[in-house]
């Protein structure tokens, strides 16, 4: 696939999947093209080989066992390894507060709060549409109707700098400074009932919501020669897009590992959740893998000695207006490939067997390597890695695709870089025998 073509992916991907819960329907939707099917957690799952996927909430994992009808054994052999690609479906954004009308100065408001470490400035003066999911009362039981209205409907003003202490801008208070404007007038307007009948459901009906902000301008593949891809969310769905990718190539071409590909919730908050990597969840299907190839506890703490993950996350590149931000030893570059993440404190989970593992899968992808690591005299962000791999003591090595203004409501990438990331992955989750 030319590297353009997969940047126009990328970036239609991003814009149907405006919440985490949006991106697991994207890629279900890419699964089951593909022949994935669906399973619940509180069915039997079946033996036979194939190609499965589950969805909790925000998360989704999806893995293939069909290796064992090419004559292979991982599908077959209860204590074959896993290769598992991992990322997270969030994004920092503005989400709805719980009791959102709100009015002031003749205005009607939407009480909005802070998702993760949003940027906040970036939130200001940009038509925003709302998304996520209510759960509505179906008889005596509750359904999830997910959200998406893709117009704007909101958008949070700056103040006009001849009204800031000697025009300098003021400092945003995620309590005063962030709420939504909607509308004019003293009426008051229930804005969950707005929502909910535009996803024709009766307003009564709505028990519980999760929604949350998104930009409303397109992504575009930019530059002068189309080199770059502008989108919001590119942290993380750079990785959501390319991982799927990469399970999607994984799978045409079985080798003597079970790729697995692994997207979890809220790891902009801490992953501490009944589906983030805090949780039972990968530990849990694995497990259920084992004992569907007829394995039992001896033979699943086997195959996770034997098992590797990639964190996919994406990297801060060299900001060319600031970079004293960055170790001068460690440039990194749009376009200049796979990052592989290091730091001696952990806060990325690689050590040198799992850099050994990716860095091979560079190579037999055929794809330039870059090394990021931190300065030392700044505090350093985090992924899923070391909770994963604390988790379940997978060796877990961290890696991603380059991008500017991370955490910003727009962030910038590579464009080649999304390709070669997909072509990285896709090498991990099958690796030369």
């Amino acid at each position: 696939m030319p590297s353009n073509a997969s940047a126009i992916g990328l970036c239609n991907f991003v814009d149907v999947s405006p919440s985490p819960f949006h991106v697991c329907n994207t890629v279900s939707v890419q699964l089951e093209e593909a022949g994935f099917v669906r399973l619940d957690e509180i069915d039997a799952w079946p033996i036979e080989p194939g190609r499965y996927y589950l969805i909790r909430g925000g998360s989704l994992v999806a893995w293939s066992t069909e290796s064992s009808n090419s004559g292979r054994s991982a599908g077959s052999t209860p204590d074959g390894p896993f290769r598992i690609v991992g990322g997270h479906t969030d994004s920092p954004n503005l989400r709805v507060k719980q009791h959102p009308d709100l009015q002031s100065a003749g205005w009607q408001m939407v009480g909005l709060e802070p998702y993760g470490g949003a940027w906040l400035n970036s939130w200001l003066d940009r038509d925003l549409g709302i998304s996520g999911r209510l759960s509505v009362r179906d008889g005596n039981t509750a359904r999830e109707v997910l959200v998406k209205v893709d117009e704007p409907i909101l958008r949070v003003p700056q103040l006009a700098i001849h009204l800031s202490e000697d025009r300098k801008g003021v400092t945003l208070d995620p309590q005063r400074h962030v709420n939504a404007i909607w509308g004019v007038g003293n009426s008051p307007k229930s804005f969950i009932a707005y929502v909910a009948e535009r996803e024709g459901v009766d307003p009564a009906a709505v028990l519980g919501w999760e929604l949350m902000t998104h930009d409303l301008a397109p992504s575009a593949v930019v530059g002068v020669e189309s080199e770059l891809v502008s989108a919001p969310r590119l942290d993380n769905q750079g990785t959501c897009y390319a991982g799927t990718q990469a399970l999607l190539a994984a799978v045409e071409n079985p080798t003597d590992v079970t790729p697995v590909l692994a997207l979890f919730d809220h790891e902009e908050v801490g992953s501490m959740s009944d589906r983030g990597a805090f949780s039972d969840l990968l530990n849990t299907v694995l497990e259920r893998i084992v004992l569907g190839r007829g394995g039992g506890r001896e033979e699943f703490l086997r195959t996770m000695a034997g098992s590797i993950c990639a964190s996919g996350d994406m990297a801060h590149a060299t900001h060319p207006n600031y970079p004293d931000r960055h170790e001068p030893a460690h440039r990194i570059e749009l376009g200049g490939g796979p990052v592989l993440k290091v730091n001696q404190n952990l806060r990325y989970a690689t050590d040198s067997a799992g850099a050994g593992a990716f860095a091979l899968a560079c190579d037999q992808a055929g794809v330039p390597l870059q090394r990021y690591v931190h300065r030392a005299d700044l505090p350093c962000g985090s992924t899923i890695g070391p909770i994963t791999a604390s988790r379940t003591g997978l060796s877990t090595v961290d890696v991603g695709a380059a991008q500017l203004a991370m955490h910003s409501s727009r962030e910038l990438m590579g464009a080649t870089d999304v390709k070669a990331y997909a072509d990285a992955l896709a090498a991990f989750l099958a690796p030369a025998q």
